[in-house]
């Protein structure tokens, strides 16, 4: 006679001699609260990446937008509307790339990497927390971001559906892409100490050169052309065909908002970051072998 099978345990999904894991969507979710928790607690760097943006456009702003000058031709845009898009492509790009190279690798400086490895989560759920929490945390940091700028500045919001489609997919695609390019780019200092030295002037060069603090159009053309190989002149781009009037699409450099161009660019980083990343991702130091 077969015995019957033991029950298992409300709530637990245990059955006796063998336990059952939760889905790795399920440990992804999970793991997102729990970066989000360990990001908050980070008080002086959350202050920075959630300022850096609003303080930059209050800046250009002021000094560039006394006396009512405008940028472009009569009647032109105020200074505070045509910055608005950089400052939310690089804010972006603090929140995904920047925040996860510099963290990943002082987790596995301090061998936090190593020891998470030794446990049932799977790679791929940690990965999917660290993305939940950067998407989480870079909308707020972008909505604090357009309240100040329609509420201080009085810049006009779009105030049409396709308007705030074409937000959604650059917001979601440059971010997918800020994302897998900052884990990919996090095995490259050598040490956690040494991480920041290594990964902000990246993020300051792509700043100045992709039309975040200067009007695009006015940089040489080299440096136009330099920019154009990275996803922030992209990003840029693509958040000011939103807050921007469709006049200003005359104003950049192609003529065009060039959204195809700028999915194909975020996409292509996006998978450059995604094989780069599967093939060179440590979980240890580099002393431990």
């Amino acid at each position: 006679m077969t015995a019957p099978a033991a029950p298992s345990r409300p709530g637990t999904g245990l059955r006796a001699g063998r336990s059952t894991l939760p889905g790795m969507l399920r440990l992804g979710v999970a793991r997102s609260l729990l970066e989000l928790r360990m990001y908050f607690r980070e008080r002086d760097a959350v202050v920075f990446v959630f300022a850096y943006p609003i303080i930059m456009l209050a800046i250009f702003a002021t000094v560039f937008g006394q006396d009512g000058a405008t940028v472009g031709p009569p009647p032109g845009i105020p200074f505070a509307q045509y910055f608005l898009p950089g400052m939310v492509a690089t804010g972006v790009m603090l929140s995904s790339f920047q925040s996860l190279a510099i963290s990943i690798s002082v987790e596995r400086d301090e061998g936090g990497l190593k020891r998470l490895r030794g446990t049932p989560l799977p790679a791929v759920s940690y990965f999917l927390g660290k993305v939940g929490q950067v998407l989480a945390s870079s909308l707020v940091q972008t909505a604090l971001l357009l309240l100040v700028a329609a509420v201080l500045f009085s810049v006009p919001m779009p105030s049409t559906a396709s308007a705030w489609t074409t937000f959604a997919w650059v917001y979601l695609l440059g971010t997918a892409t800020g994302s897998v390019l900052g884990v990919a780019f996090s095995s490259v200092p050598r040490s956690g100490r040494s991480s920041s030295a290594v990964v902000i002037p990246v993020v300051l060069v792509l700043q100045f050169i992709s039309g975040v603090f200067f009007v695009f159009q006015d940089l040489p053309p080299w440096m136009q052309n330099l920019a154009s190989v990275f996803p922030l002149k992209w990003m840029a781009q693509g958040m000011r065909s939103v807050f921007l009037p469709p006049s200003a699409e005359s104003w950049e450099v192609s003529g065009s908002w060039q959204h195809g161009a700028t999915a194909a660019v975020l996409g292509a980083w996006l998978v450059v970051g995604l094989v780069v990343g599967t093939r060179t991702f440590r979980w240890m130091r580099r002393d431990d072998g």
